[in-house]
């Protein structure tokens, strides 16, 4: 057996059923599917059923102990020479499993990871919030965009790929709740171990979730940053504190442009209502309106290059519109995540690793 897919699952059986289609119509077979359900209240039990004569499957259930640790006991239940770890909400082209056959082939390695794509059924939404995950004015192109601020490829596990033998000698994912897989990465490449992007082994990612959830998982991200730059020292890199650097820039303009509208409104106050004072009342309050373009201006003019790239991606008005929401969501939400993280674990000095929304915010 060349390639074991693991996939666990929490209350997903409609995007298990999409994704074991997929799954169906790949042109490299060599593969078995294992599926853990991981304390789901809502089994896809009928789902695997359905496709059990059109692939190989296992199939498990256990206690709900998260994403890590159900990788791992998928990864104890399985036979592949390779593993291949997917979320449930993935889809994959039918060419996926060939390409990372033939990347194989043309260069061995030990892991690999590939990057994620929106398809074109997908709501505006998740487009614009596939955007903001994958463009590099907004991550820097480190989850396998063309152009990378990071040299080296981390993994993300809806899509990584890892030699069996290796991932045993790593002893598989830690019990991290989020940035588990970013964990995994970096003890690949501590180990000496070869790690590549399989461009073309990309997936459609699915991510069922709104802008309140995906504040949320961000914010994760960021505050998991953290975490990981305390067991991987080293790790932190500039491409992880943009975000922090530009949520304190949104901050602090947020500020220039309230101490400019107090400045415009006692300016006109005093010229229309100051008596003698009508022409300095004036002054101020052009004064006032001019720091207030001031704090306006960088975020206009980021807004319209986010608008301009996501809608002429998409072509679509209304996703490049959705993208600057996504976007800024995306931004600031794992740089106060970043932040919130550094001042209790680095400057006060906390040790337990921490998470801010426990609740999973995809269910």
């Amino acid at each position: 057996m060349k390639y074991s897919i693991i996939v666990p699952v929490y209350n997903r059986p409609d995007e298990v059923d999409e994704l074991l289609q997929s799954l169906t119509q790949q042109t490299f077979r060599d593969m078995e599917v294992v599926i853990v359900e991981d304390g789901s209240s809502l089994p896809c039990d009928s789902v695997v059923q359905k496709y059990a004569g059109k692939l190989q499957l296992r199939y498990f259930t256990k206690e709900n102990s998260g994403p890590g640790p159900t990788r791992n006991f998928a990864a104890e239940h399985s036979q592949g020479e390779f593993l291949i770890f997917l979320d449930s909400d993935c889809v994959l082209p039918p060419g996926f499993l060939q390409a990372v056959e033939d990347e194989l082939n043309r260069k061995e390695c030990d892991a690999w990871g590939g990057p994620d794509k929106a398809h074109e059924s997908f709501t505006p939404v998740q487009k614009a919030i596939n955007y903001s995950m994958t463009s590099f004015i907004t991550t820097g192109g480190i989850r396998g965009g063309k152009k990378q601020m990071d040299k080296k490829f981390y993994p993300r596990s809806f899509n990584l790929g890892i030699r069996r033998s290796l991932y045993r000698q790593l002893g598989g994912f830690s019990s991290m709740r989020f940035g588990e897989d970013i964990d995994l990465s970096l003890r690949i490449y501590e180990s000496g171990a070869t790690c590549r992007l399989f461009p073309e082994a990309w997936v459609w990612h699915k991510r069922r979730t709104d802008f309140k959830k995906f504040f949320k998982q961000v914010h994760n991200s960021g505050i998991a940053r953290i975490n990981l730059m305390k067991r991987h020292p080293g790790s932190l890199k500039l491409v992880h504190i943009l975000p922090a650097i530009f949520t304190i820039g949104v901050f602090l303009l947020l500020l220039l442009f309230l101490t400019g509208l107090v400045f415009t409104v006692l300016g006109l106050y005093a010229g229309f209502f100051g008596g003698g004072g009508c022409n300095m009342g004036l002054v101020v309050a052009y004064f006032g309106a001019a720091l207030m373009a001031l704090a306006l201006l960088p975020l206009i003019l980021l807004s319209l290059v986010i608008f301009i790239d996501s809608a002429l991606r998409n072509k679509s008005l209304k996703i490049g519109f959705l993208s600057i929401w996504a976007s800024f969501i995306q931004l600031i939400g794992y740089g106060t995540g970043f932040l919130r993280a550094w001042w209790l674990r680095c400057v006060c000095g906390r040790n337990e690793e921490l998470q801010a929304f426990k609740d999973n915010f995809y269910k």
